[in-house]
């Protein structure tokens, strides 16, 4: 594994790797070397994974304390489901 590797090279590594182990037949050695380097990239992904998690858990917490609110799905159906529109209006009539 290369350090500095991309987060979509290293999980298409892992997948060719786990596809390997599913599909070949190989020695006991070879089997156990090639699960070690899946090992090795599954936790370097999940790495990769966490500090993107951070990254952006900081950036939401910075702008939700700079009052900028990030409205969430649930916010939008409420407003769309509250709000009337002329249609609704009309069909009423």
């Amino acid at each position: 594994m290369k350090k500095g590797m991309k987060f979509e090279t290293a999980l298409k590594e892992l997948e060719k790797i786990v596809e390997n182990l599913e599909k070949k037949e190989m020695p006991l050695e070879k089997a156990l070397s090639t699960f070690e380097q899946g090992v090795k990239l599954s936790r370097y992904c999940n790495q990769l994974l966490e500090q993107a998690e951070k990254k952006v858990k900081s950036l939401t917490e910075k702008q939700d304390k700079e009052g900028n609110h990030t409205g969430t799905a649930d916010d939008s159906a409420s407003v769309i489901t509250l709000g009337s529109t002329s249609e609704d209006k009309a069909g009423k009539q």
